[in-house]
């Protein structure tokens, strides 16, 4: 499902292959028009041992699901403006493992059920992460709690495609991150 989100016109179109809020919010700051359509791939379906080889295969296969989706589509054939498409993953590793989004609830709990501390303080105030998980899914903060006392970092990988000539490009970002208690 595709759906448009307008604010200043360019001489190019955008299509965002991602569902992601905040991938969102960075193109409509910039001012940019663009596409959303999700790829809608089975991402546990694609495995790499190297986290910097598994978001690469990631995006690269988010981008072909999008390509064929839109080469059924005549319209965007007939359209003369020429078309980037975005596509991106990211996972988090700890200790030698890769840490993925939790696709579910329970997924969340086992992660934590890992985790030896199970409440965390913030300020003066416990927090049960088990409630905030249930009522926020806040994969940020489990993430970052399950790597308490461990330098963990991110692998994200952007490609962009010309879908009007077929070259492509992309490229890694690969902070690390410090949590402590």
């Amino acid at each position: 499902m595709a759906s448009s989100v307008s604010k200043n016109s360019s001489p190019f179109k955008i299509v965002l292959g991602s569902s992601s809020p905040a991938r969102r919010e960075i193109l409509a700051d910039m001012g940019y028009e663009f596409t959303v359509m999700s790829p809608d791939i089975d991402e546990r379906a694609i495995r790499r041992e190297k986290p910097e080889e598994l978001v690469k295969a990631l995006a690269e296969a988010k981008a072909e699901a999008i390509k064929m989706k839109l080469h059924g589509d005549d319209s965007a054939r007939a359209r003369p403006q020429p078309t980037i498409l975005i596509t991106s993953d990211q996972v988090m590793v700890s200790k030698g493992m890769i840490r993925e989004r939790p696709k579910s609830q329970e997924e969340a709990r086992e992660f934590i059920k890992g985790i030896s501390i199970s409440n965390l303080y913030l300020g003066s105030l416990p927090v049960n992460l088990l409630h905030l998980a249930k009522k926020f899914q806040l994969c940020v903060l489990l993430l970052l709690v399950g790597y308490l006392g461990d330098k963990a970092f991110a692998v994200n990988y952007v490609l962009v495609t010309n879908l009007s000539n077929g070259a492509s490009k992309g490229g890694w970002d690969i902070p690390e991150v410090a949590a402590h208690a």
